[in-house]
């Protein structure tokens, strides 16, 4: 049937005198996306059954949204997951889950981070994705704020969602470059794009995760990694909620056709498909996810 279209495609193209050299990419690019949707059309990828040894996911903020729901689905999936946290109780939860092991990881203590990549090394568990999910939000509007407040909300939200996440990938890399490759799965927003009126530090601190991803997987390429931004829409989660239960709710779930807005799941099943072994041809992207049903 593909085959079939592509060729469908070729005398179109052919009829309406595009030049070779323009038919060629055009049916490249045609190939490349009718894979993706074949892919995306298919059952999950089963990660866990590659004739290998068993291989490992981190993701950082993984006790509850969309962290947790990434968590329990690639689980789910037979992938062993890296499940960061912060609290004892957490931990203990998390622990309880089949596939599940939790590493408590702050992203701004260097201590943390560095036990924990150390840990995943120890256990010897080949490390085959990183999800860097954990960030922060803080409301924190130029025209209230007080300038103390204002700078130490820069501070956290900038360390939190973009050095975090760049410092814990570089150790992250240097671990996975001795196992031939990997993938870093960035977690950003629509707010990258949009902007964020009331919390500028987390639009700015997004926007940097994007140009992150896009310097990485261009320097990565060639050590067989493959770097995604998933920048979601508005997603029921904690940072959401006094947000959309608050007087703007109505509107931002009328924004949707489906009036709401998405679920954790739902960005789950996203980064279950960009994980999957078989994803290959996509080098780079950046998703921004909307409900789908």
């Amino acid at each position: 049937m593909l085959l079939a279209c592509c060729r469908t495609q070729v005398r179109a193209l052919t009829a309406a005198g595009l030049p070779t050299i323009h038919r060629r990419h055009h049916v490249k690019h045609l190939l490349v996306i009718a894979s993706v949707l074949v892919m995306l059309a298919s059952p999950s990828p089963a990660l866990a059954d590659t004739g290998e040894d068993q291989k490992a996911v981190l993701i950082t903020g993984a006790t509850t949204g969309i962290g947790r729901a990434a968590a329990e689905r690639l689980a789910a999936a037979g992938v062993f997951v890296y499940a960061g946290a912060r609290k004892d109780v957490d931990i203990e939860e998390l622990n309880r889950i089949e596939n599940i092991r939790a590493v408590r990881l702050d992203v701004t203590k260097q201590d943390q981070v560095d036990a924990a990549v150390a840990m995943i090394k120890e256990k010897g568990t080949g490390l085959y994705a990183l999800v860097n999910n954990a960030g922060v939000y803080e409301f924190h509007p130029v025209a209230t704020t007080a300038f103390e407040e204002w700078q130490q909300s820069w501070k956290k939200t900038i360390f939190t969602n973009l050095l975090g996440p760049a410092h814990l990938s570089f150790h992250v890399v240097r671990h996975m470059m001795k196992s031939g490759g990997g993938k870093i799965i960035n977690i950003t927003s629509r707010g990258a794009f949009r902007g964020e009126p009331n919390a500028p530090a987390y639009g700015a601190s997004k926007a940097g995760l994007n140009a992150f991803s896009q310097s990485m997987v261009q320097v990565l390429a060639a050590h067989n990694f493959f770097v995604y931004a998933v920048a979601p829409e508005f997603v029921e989660t904690y940072i959401a909620a006094s947000v959309l239960s608050g007087s703007e709710g109505d509107a931002i779930r009328a924004q949707s056709p489906l009036n709401r807005v998405a679920r954790p799941e739902e960005v789950a099943g996203v980064l279950l498909f960009l994980a999957g072994y078989s994803v290959q041809i996509i080098s780079k992207c950046s998703s921004i996810t909307r409900p789908t049903s």
